[in-house]
């Protein structure tokens, strides 16, 4: 008796089966990417650059309500960073951080960022600014943490704003150079690299 083999079609995913899975969770508000683990459908030509472009198989994505619908299902697991649905998992590149920090404005006990998406945050203890320095230039990279592991850079011009309203206190021991919001201290630079 012969046997039957039955062929299962492996599905390539693309970012149009991706944003329509998508479309099909959101119910308001941000997806909850941290309940779904559907199988890891492998990587994706996707790649998200330090400016906060998107690109897709080499070109831009053009479409600002499609960059913002896949930033809501954006997920970092360890190291790698994955557009998650309830059906699939697809990596990506990314390469420095998924967003940027547009812009940041005082408010009531804080600074109050805005990404290149439309998330908005608080800098403070549940959304902390940590910058990193390029140890051959010195030069800063400063982030925000937007939510679960994912970090916008700072742009440049916000940079220069916060640097405008910092001030000099004491962390860890030693005087550094830093912002406030929301009653947390984050340090730039240590204040004796400034003299």
């Amino acid at each position: 008796m012969a046997k039957t083999m039955t062929t299962q079609k492996i599905v390539t995913p693309s970012a149009e089966s991706i944003a329509s899975s998508a479309r099909a969770a959101q119910k308001g508000g941000l997806p909850p990417v941290h309940l779904w683990n559907p199988p890891h459908c492998g990587h994706i030509d996707m790649r998200i650059a330090r400016d906060g472009t998107w690109f897709y198989m080499g070109t831009p994505i053009g479409r600002p309500e499609l960059v913002k619908l896949f930033s809501t299902i954006l997920r970092r697991d360890g190291d790698d960073y994955v557009l998650v649905t309830p059906v699939e998992k697809v990596g990506i590149t990314v390469d420095d951080a998924p967003f940027v920090a547009v812009d940041f404005n005082p408010c009531h006990d804080g600074l109050a960022f805005e990404t290149n998406v439309g998330d908005r945050m608080i800098a403070g203890p549940d959304h902390p600014i940590r910058v990193v320095r390029d140890p051959e230039t010195g030069e800063p990279s400063p982030y925000v943490l937007v939510r679960a592991n994912l970090e916008a850079l700072i742009d440049r011009k916000s940079f220069y704003r916060l640097v405008e309203i910092g001030e000099h206190a004491p962390y860890e021991g030693t005087q550094w150079f830093g912002i406030r919001s929301q009653g947390a201290f984050f340090p730039i630079i240590p204040s004796a690299e400034l003299d």
